[in-house]
């Protein structure tokens, strides 16, 4: 019996060492195939880096020999090479940012004085025209900037830093995400359109540009999340037209631009933001001295959450220490609706500024510390139906500023601390049927001040402190349905006039014990010529 079992367990133990070396076997050949493949697979990628290296072989010297023919004499060899540089950058996308540089900085080359606008007829290239290669750039740049490119150059930087554009297409074009500096471009003759083109995210620099003679137009641009700059540019003839742009939760800065020939237009131009912090519009130092500049029928307005309880999440827009010399600047129609736009410490000195029919009815639009020198300023038919405007400390020592018909209701407007020494400021036919209107603390010592028909129906008018030294304040007929207050202000000499009021329901609010300041000319005066009696010190 145990012979038998021994013998039955050797033969059991047969199929097992034969699995076990089929088993081993097929190991084998498992490791054997995937050696090769590993192999193969090595050899497949030697021979596509080997194909790469090949083919961007080929490519640098495609590039050479491109760049080669852009840097020729001869602007017909230069115009093959910039075709051949813009075909290279559709095919080499990794080296697509170097071809677009070099195009760019030929761009740039024309305007050299051997080979640019400036350029003596002797110093021209002898064959072709240096501004067909200029436009064949534009041209070609501007084509892969669009929707319709088979091959997209958006997300790129581009550099026309001091180029001369003289013409040029880029309506439609889109910027996303790339730096792109026009900085001391000249836009001189011909045109330049920019119109419906499409700043998204990318840093677009303008700064120091000349704008002298020719046409730019900008007209339905869409500037979101965009930093786009200004500063310094110079509008000395050109016609540039920003209507029906947008500006959203980014950044456009006209900082120290100088303003002084040509037509400029922002009409329907929206200033907006979309959360806190973001949307920002700066005019700062901006030099205003001729031509027309246009804001007729623009949006200031605010993002999600307008402007309330001392929070700002609108957009700004910013014109501090602009100044205001000459030609005409127009806000006709505009609309301020939240956000910020500050004009503090701007200079009204000449020309004409108006801001007539302009609508106020949210947000903060501020003129504290400017000076109204000279020139013309008007917010006629304006209509103010919330927000703030203010004009604390302001100087009027020379303007007229007209807010004839003008609408404050809801609204809180102030002149605190303002100063009219000079010039007219003319109230005519305005209404204040709410909010707050305070002239606390204002100098009336030179200027004429005209509520001539003004109705003050509702809300709070005060003139609490208020010093008349000179100048003449009148009130012809105007209506009292609401009070006023004079409280602690000073008459010490001018004229303050209410001898022709319209309507004196209640009485304007004085100092003293039911006595009449002294050089207040009040409705039915005591020696029949309207002029009140009383010592001179009362209401001091």
């Amino acid at each position: 019996m145990c012979l038998r079992y021994g013998g039955n367990d050797k033969v059991g133990a047969v199929p097992l060492v034969f699995a076990a070396i089929a088993g081993a076997v097929v190991l084998v050949v498992l490791i054997v195939a995937y050696r090769r493949h590993r192999v193969a697979a090595s050899i497949a990628v030697l021979n596509s880096a080997n194909a790469q290296l090949e083919r961007d072989r080929g490519y640098r010297e495609r590039f050479t020999a491109a760049a080669a023919q852009v840097g020729d004499e001869k602007a017909a060899i230069q115009l093959a090479g910039v075709r051949a540089m813009a075909e290279l950058a559709d095919a080499w996308p990794e080296r697509r940012q170097t071809c677009v540089d070099a195009l760019c900085a030929h761009l740039r080359r024309l305007n050299s004085p051997d080979a640019g606008l400036d350029a003596a007829p002797g110093d021209q290239p002898k064959s072709g025209s240096t501004r067909d290669v200029r436009r064949a750039v534009i041209k070609i740049i501007a084509a892969h900037l669009r929707l319709s490119a088979k091959v997209s150059w958006r997300s790129l930087d581009f550099d026309f830093t001091g180029a001369v554009f003289d013409g040029g297409d880029f309506s439609h074009a889109g910027f996303s995400g790339g730096e792109i500096s026009f900085s001391g471009a000249r836009f001189a003759g011909g045109e330049v359109s920019f119109a419906d083109a499409e700043f998204s995210g990318s840093e677009v620099s303008f700064d120091g540009a000349e704008f002298s003679g020719s046409q730019v137009s900008f007209a339905g641009a869409e500037f979101s999340g965009s930093q786009v700059s200004f500063d310094g540019a110079g509008f000395s003839g050109a016609q540039i037209d920003f209507r029906r742009s947008t500006f959203s939760a980014g950044e456009a800065s006209f900082r120290r631009a100088k303003f002084s020939a040509g037509e400029i237009s922002f009409g329907r131009t929206q200033f907006s933001g979309t959360r806190t912090g973001q949307g920002f519009a700066g005019f700062s130092g901006a030099e205003f001295s001729g031509g027309e500049i246009s804001f007729s029928g623009a949006e200031f307005c605010g993002g999600r959450v307008g402007f309330g309880g001392g929070m700002f999440s609108g957009a700004q827009v910013g014109f501090d220490g602009a100044e205001f010399s000459a030609g005409h600047v127009s806000f006709a129609d505009a609309r301020f609706s939240g956000g910020e736009v500050n004009y503090r410490g701007a200079r009204f000195s000449g020309g004409q500024v108006s801001f007539g029919s302009a609508g106020l009815s949210g947000g903060e639009v501020s003129f504290s510390g400017a000076r109204f020198s000279g020139g013309q300023v008007s917010f006629g038919l304006a209509g103010l139906s919330g927000g703030q405007l203010s004009f604390n400390d302001a100087e009027f020592s020379g303007a007229q500023i007209d807010f004839h018909s003008a609408r404050f209701c809801g609204a809180q407007v102030s002149f605190i601390l303002a100063r009219f020494s000079g010039g007219v400021v003319s109230f005519v036919l305005s209404k204040f049927s709410a909010g707050q209107a305070s002239f606390n603390g204002a100098k009336f010592s030179g200027s004429l001040v005209d509520f001539g028909s003004t109705r003050f129906s509702g809300g709070l008018v005060d003139f609490f402190g208020a010093e008349f030294s000179g100048g003449q304040v009148s009130f012809d007929g105007a209506r009292f349905t609401t009070q006023v207050s004079f409280l602690l202000a000073k008459f010490s000499g001018g004229e303050v006039d209410f001898s022709k009021v319209a309507d004196w329901s209640p009485q304007p609010q004085f100092d003293g014990d039911g006595r009449r300041p002294a050089g207040v000319r009040l409705p039915g005066g005591s020696n029949g010529t309207g002029v009140s009696e009383g010592p001179s010190s009362a209401g001091s």
